[in-house]
């Protein structure tokens, strides 16, 4: 079953955590590539690691959008990371999915990484990324459609906060979550 609109509507607080389990479909013509979401981080408009911390502008307007959008930005010159919308529209938040599990579509998530290791297919943003092709073509649409979605999946047993990765301002913030004891997870 698809995850509805209503779902990403809620506090990104309480949506962060409540993605992981899901599966990310990502449909192409070379065939489907999903994973389990395994750990995501939040990013609230009031955050300063936050994109939209400074307002809307042209690279983040994805993030002001409907709950459900897809936000995905360029990082470092070389890495696509993609989020989901979260709120209510204009709120400038969403949901930065850094790691899946992955469970369908493999070989194809192999050939684009380069690699076997199948832990290395989606453990991290930009990884995850170039296993399911996707890049700024998709920034702002609609996780309701057919080429980006998730879906219902298992509920974690237990799940792990920490602060988030990579961030230097409002690092100490308890806004990563991940599934406790998961190979996949990017970093413990």
């Amino acid at each position: 079953m698809r995850i509805d609109r209503q779902f990403f509507a809620a506090p990104i607080l309480e949506v962060a955590p409540r993605l992981l389990g899901l599966t990310l479909v990502r449909r192409s013509p070379l065939g489907d590539r999903a994973g389990i979401i395994v750990e995501t981080e939040a990013y609230t408009a009031n955050d300063p690691a936050c994109h939209a911390y400074r307002g809307k502008s042209r690279r983040n307007a994805a993030m002001f959008g409907p709950a459900g959008t897809a936000y995905i930005y360029f990082i470092y010159g070389m890495h696509y990371c993609f989020n989901v919308v979260t709120g209510r529209e204009g709120s400038g938040e969403a949901v930065l999915i850094r790691a899946l599990e992955p469970v369908k579509g493999i070989s194809l998530m192999a050939k684009a990484r380069g690699t076997d290791d199948i832990r290395l297919l989606c453990s991290g943003p930009a990884r995850l990324c170039q296993a399911l092709n996707i890049t700024l073509a998709e920034n702002g649409i609609s996780l309701m459609g057919d080429t980006i979605f998730l879906q219902m999946g298992r509920q974690p047993e237990a799940i792990v906060t920490a602060s988030r990765i990579g961030v230097s301002a409002g690092k100490e913030l308890p806004y990563r979550f991940y599934i406790a004891g998961n190979e996949f997870v990017s970093k413990k």
